[in-house]
């Protein structure tokens, strides 16, 4: 049986400076509560070399409905879970840990902060944190159609974004530091850049 990954109550901020890049090791893949491209976006989480999973509360709610319970993430990766203050795990920011952030998939909500500036949540904080310290930041956006069709756990639904939503997206792309990606495939390209600019390569399993 896999060993199970330390877990989020064992690692604490060391205090490490946050400027050499070269000392970064990880990504920071961050969850959200949307059931769209979730497991697109998760079979390309696993297929990453050192990640780490950062969940809101919402996603721990959602990922079960689509058969990806918690205790199973951590023995594949690291998982960090929403608290009331998020501050040890944005911490581990300032550590020399994390050279990329991910928000995939981003609900609406987290899009609408993240294009606001606001961070209430551990995804949010971790993506305006990871801004302030020039950390490449990749953002899958769920509402980028006037026509949605996404999966629910019993069956697809259409969905129509408001214009306001389709906007926050616009301004996101405006964020310093950001690439906002509109599907799995857009996705794809981009970590695959991503690893290419840190002489990494994909896993050649997600197990």
């Amino acid at each position: 049986m896999p060993r199970r990954k330390p877990d989020s109550d064992e690692l604490h901020p060391t205090g490490g400076t946050a400027g050499d890049f070269r000392r970064r090791s990880r990504f920071a893949w961050a969850v959200t509560g949307s059931g769209h491209h979730l497991v697109e976006c998760m079979e390309l989480a696993f297929r990453l070399p050192d990640l780490d999973l950062f969940l809101s509360a919402a996603a721990e709610e959602v990922l079960p409905l689509y058969d990806y319970r918690i205790d199973a993430l951590k023995v594949r990766c690291r998982v960090f879970r929403d608290r009331t203050a998020s501050s040890v795990p944005v911490g581990m920011l300032y550590d020399d840990i994390y050279h990329t952030v991910v928000i995939a998939p981003a609900t609406s909500n987290t899009v609408a902060k993240c294009a606001f500036g606001i961070s209430d949540t551990l995804p949010t904080n971790i993506f305006a944190q990871a801004g302030k310290l020039e950390i490449p930041g990749i953002v899958l956006a769920c509402d980028t159609q006037p026509v949605v069709v996404t999966p629910s756990p019993r069956e697809w639904v259409e969905l129509k974004p408001r214009n306001i939503e389709l906007q926050n997206v616009e301004r996101l792309r405006a964020v310093d530091h950001a690439v906002v990606v509109e599907d799995p495939q857009a996705l794809q390209r981009a970590l695959q850049a991503r690893l290419d600019e840190l002489g990494l390569a994909w896993n050649t399993s997600s197990s």
